[in-house]
């Protein structure tokens, strides 16, 4: 297969960006591998006993499964030979370097690295096109330029599309590791990339036998109990042999607990859930006592549209949080022309302020009573309107915050009261009064001024 050195970062771009709005985490996966399978942003938690297991790292951490539980993969790249050149200032040879290299890849999750290619030195520099060997189904390389001349500096992308399905047969080797080349056409230097998708978990590899979490009947592996045979339950607390007859003594949650909770049928000891008319809804648990649809709503929805109910319990979206998910922790709507959140007299929260008396206004900034909002904007006033007073030479950069309009006398100026304040200042260059208003706009401070000043000695001017 060959590909001509172009920037080719757009299909890349595009494939990922696909994934990502065609694939969700698969919150009912059974084990860690149909989890990570599920989409490049999914994280399994490995936390025995936790509720939540298959979710984004945030929404793990938002059910409580702590950081160092949370298994998330993302590929990595491994420089494995990356010799420097010996020969002499004038090349007579082309140089690749890295040489070789082992490449972990997460489907949706691209990795790259720099590729250097000096050319030798009695060959003009040309258009290079790259023959590409060996590359697994579903594996896209792609190149782009970072540098030209000689020696030249190019950008290998690479990413998988997705895991092979289980009845693919075509390959017995699956995941890997493949070996492909990567060849400027017309020399016979190559680099050789080793592929291995990563579509099992390396938690697999730390099975704990007879784990006490698993009643010493089951071995914990990711978390999750896989129990021995004739024991079956989450903890692997239940032997198959001991059933003759059904027992609903097991099926409920204590001693005078409804079975199943009242929403499923006790068969040989173990809670079998009914099924809601909306197939969508569903009772979970070991007593049937979970539900993805006994949440808090907002707006006609569950969790609000931001979350996923799980057993009682919303967990939210990224950038979403509160008991229905209806709180955005979006902030860019509290901030203030002094580009503190609320002016600093406030807090935001969902996305609005909640303002300290007497502070108003969308950002906290409207104070017609404060004896202090006059005096906070008096200097800018002054720069602004008569091109005087102490910040004039820094007026552009201090004062831009303010739109000033001039009127001829104080009896011009608009009616006070509500948002607006009626100031007055004695400016301290010629001890004149002037009289002006405040008020806040929806995007910045306005201020009407008159432009008649009355002076002790000179009267009006």
């Amino acid at each position: 297969m060959a590909v001509k050195l172009l920037c080719l970062s757009l299909l890349l771009a595009l494939l990922c960006t696909g994934w990502t709005k065609q694939q969700t985490c698969l919150l009912s996966a059974s084990n860690c591998d149909e989890c990570i399978q599920s989409g490049p942003e999914c994280a399994w938690c490995t936390a025995p006993r936790s509720d939540v297991r298959c979710h984004t790292s945030k929404g793990l951490r938002r059910a409580g499964c702590h950081k160092s539980y949370v298994y998330n993969p993302q590929g990595a790249v491994q420089v494995v030979k990356n010799d420097s050149s010996t020969e002499p200032a004038v090349a007579k040879t082309l140089l690749l370097q890295p040489q070789e290299l082992s490449l972990r890849l997460r489907p949706g999750v691209s990795q790259s690295f720099p590729l250097t290619i000096t050319m030798p030195t009695d060959q003009p520099v040309q258009e290079l096109t790259m023959d590409i060997s060996n590359v697994p189904a579903g594996v896209n390389i792609t190149f782009s330029s970072i540098t030209t001349g000689n020696p030249l500096l190019i950008q290998v992308n690479v990413v998988a599309a997705q895991c092979p399905g289980k009845s693919d047969d075509s390959n017995q080797n699956r995941t890997g590791p493949w070996s492909s080349l990567i060849t400027p056409r017309g020399f016979s230097l190559s680099v050789m990339l080793e592929i291995t998708l990563e579509c099992q978990c390396d938690c697999i590899r730390n099975r704990e036998e007879n784990s006490p979490t698993c009643s010493g009947h089951g071995a914990l592996l990711c978390g999750q109990c896989a129990c021995y045979e004739s024991y079956i339950g989450q903890n692997c607390q239940r032997d198959t042999d001991s059933f003759s007859s059904p027992h609903e003594d097991y099926c409920r949650s204590g001693p005078n607990a409804p079975v199943c909770s009242g929403r499923g049928q006790c068969v040989e000891g173990f809670c079998e859930c009914e099924m809601r008319a909306n197939p969508e809804e569903r009772y979970s648990g070991r007593f049937c006592e979970c539900s993805n649809f006994d949440c808090p709503y907002q707006n006609n929805r569950v969790c609000g549209g931001h979350g996923k109910c799980m057993c009682g319990q919303c967990i939210c979206d990224d950038d979403w949080t509160g008991e229905d998910c209806s709180c955005s922790y979006e902030t860019a709507s509290c901030m203030a022309t002094n580009q503190q959140l609320c002016n600093g007299k406030g807090m935001c929260q969902c996305g609005v302020c909640k303002c300290e008396p007497p502070y108003a206004g969308p950002t906290c900034e409207n104070c017609p009573t404060c004896e202090n909002t006059c005096v906070k904007h008096a200097k800018c006033v002054e720069c602004r309107a008569f091109g005087m007073g102490e910040k004039r030479d820094r007026c552009d950069q201090e004062c831009s915050y303010l739109s000033v309009t001039m009127v001829d006398t104080k009896d011009d100026l608009p009616q006070t009261g509500g948002t607006t304040a009626l100031c007055l200042m004695i400016s301290p260059e010629d001890s004149c009064i002037f009289y002006y208003t405040l008020s806040r706009t929806s995007s910045r401070q306005q201020s009407t001024v008159a432009r008649a000043r009355k002076c002790n000695s000179r009267g009006l001017k």
